[in-house]
């Protein structure tokens, strides 16, 4: 039976504190770190596998279109677990949550490594991508462990890490391809999981913060079953075609759970996700926002390297080596490090809807330089590194928009809806991007590669998403100034007879 909800969505100012003891300077830097460390080994994670793309079929015995489901597992098991541990980390700890995912990494990069069966690696595949909730949950332990001052900057760095880490995931994905069996690949990320298992039991502190309530166990079933009944079909249209009975039927599949599973949420007393807080405009719009960066941001990724490995007789390729393009477009994922305080700054001086706009700006900036300049390495290098200090800038201060308009107890269900908001972003990017540059190919011997119109086209779309952006969060509420009380005419003369006396 559905319940009536006991309460609407509460706002951030009548929320119980129940933070845990102020940490030391010394001691809220060293679980920073592990937490950002944490982070770059999950987007690190996400990448590494890319160099390897193109051999999948030949390394797994198994037709291409079997063999993507090692990638489109790892898409689908992050979509499905982000918004889920959310919920699960305001109810029962979010670093226990944070333990739980790198757990399932490192057992998912174990399977991967003794493994060359497909569905072995595709179960390998899918458990790493349940590590992707770690970045929001790192978000919202920092906003239960820090002191004001030092949770904006703090979430930049956290938010950095998304960007920065896949951009070294990709050099280093080559490298270890290129000079080891690809295995290897996976012990790496099995590695790295295990020392960030370690920190964040050593050196990161866990919060009081708890939701309470009971977790909604169909609301996370049937959320699941519409996200892959909408992600499947985007991740395989190209393959199966946009208008098959199988990929229109799936899309109205999901239509009909999400609109069932919303309907739902609503009447009962301890939703997955409160979709009454959900819907508040700046988290509403907040999310959109994401949605277009995603889409955005990820269009560099999908294009960039192109350029950079394609032939020159192509007439727009530069033919460096998978590393060497790696290594160029990895400069923009450290940019995004560096710029973390700069967004926390600007985020702390005007709010996160100014920060929003400036990264949406940049990302826009970057995208007009390179139609017009990609016939050397170095224009590239800029363009992606002006797109990755855009996307750095804006990922950064939508952990702070969200933040500012949730209950404490709902943080980390929040973030990973707004994660969620972002992946929607990049794999529809995938999926339009993918069908422009197929519907557009110059032939090179028995390849066909994309042609310059289609690339030119490419960036176009990724450009008018940026513009999306920047109208989206321009929308979003300015930072309210306190204004002066004013004082009633009683009020004055009441004033009046206190200074005289």
């Amino acid at each position: 039976m559905i319940r009536a909800a006991r309460r609407p969505g509460r706002s951030p100012s009548t929320e119980r504190s129940a933070v845990a003891s102020p940490l030391s300077p010394r001691r809220s830097n060293i679980a920073i770190g592990a937490l950002a460390f944490c982070g770059m080994v999950v987007a690190v994670m996400f990448t590494l596998m890319v160099p390897i793309i193109p051999e999948l079929p030949r390394l797994l015995s198994a037709p291409a279109e079997d063999a993507s489901w090692a990638i489109t597992a790892t898409l689908l098991s992050s979509a499905v677990f982000t918004p889920v541990s959310g919920r699960l980390g305001d109810m029962y700890g979010k670093r226990r949550m944070i333990l739980i995912s790198l757990s399932l990494m490192v057992a998912g990069s174990a399977i991967c490594v003794v493994s060359s069966s497909l569905p072995l690696v595709v179960l390998g595949r899918a458990l790493q991508g349940c590590a992707v909730g770690v970045i929001p949950l790192g978000i919202s332990i920092m906003r239960d462990l820090l002191p004001a001052e030092r949770l904006g900057s703090a979430m930049a760095l956290m938010s950095a890490t998304m960007g920065a880490g896949g951009a070294a995931g990709l050099p280093l994905g080559a490298l270890v391809a290129q000079y080891a069996d690809w295995h290897m690949l996976f012990l790496v990320s099995a590695g790295m999981g295990v020392v960030g298992l370690a920190l964040t039991l050593t050196v990161v502190p866990d919060s009081r913060v708890r939701a309470g309530g009971r977790f909604d166990i169909l609301g996370a079933a049937g959320l699941s079953a519409g996200l892959v009944c909408f992600l499947l079909p985007i991740s395989k249209g190209s393959g199966w075609g946009w208008t098959s009975p199988l990929t229109l039927g799936l899309f109205a599949a999901s239509a009909v759970i999400l609109l069932v599973w919303g309907f739902v949420q609503l009447r009962i007393a301890d939703p997955l996700v409160d979709l009454r807080t959900t819907a508040r405009s700046q988290v509403l719009i907040t999310n959109l926002t994401s949605i277009a960066f995603g889409f955005s941001m990820f269009g560099m990724s999908l294009v960039f390297p192109l350029v950079l490995q394609a032939p020159a007789d192509t007439g727009y390729g530069l033919g460096l080596s998978l590393f060497e393009a790696g290594l160029c477009m990895a400069v923009g994922g450290a940019l995004m490090i560096v710029l973390s305080p700069v967004s926390a700054r600007i985020t702390g001086a005007y709010g996160p809807k100014v920060t929003l706009m400036i990264g949406a700006l940049l990302m826009l900036a970057g995208y007009g330089s390179a139609l017009f300049l990609m016939d050397e390495i170095w224009h590239v290098v800029l363009a992606a590194t002006i797109v990755s200090s855009g996307a750095g800038l804006g990922y950064a201060a939508m952990p702070a928009s969200i933040m500012g308009a949730v209950p404490t107890s709902e943080t980390a269900a929040a973030n990973g809806i707004n994660a969620l908001m972002r992946a929607i972003g990049t794999s529809t990017a995938s999926a339009v991007i993918s069908a422009v540059l197929a519907a557009a190919t110059v032939q090179r011997g028995a390849s066909a590669l994309p042609s310059q119109n289609g690339l030119q086209l490419a960036l176009i779309i990724t450009a008018a998403s940026a513009t999306a952006a920047m109208i989206i969060a321009a929308v979003l509420p300015g930072r309210r100034r306190p204004k002066p009380a004013r004082l009633r005419p009683g009020d004055r003369t009441e004033a009046v007879r206190d200074l005289s006396r």
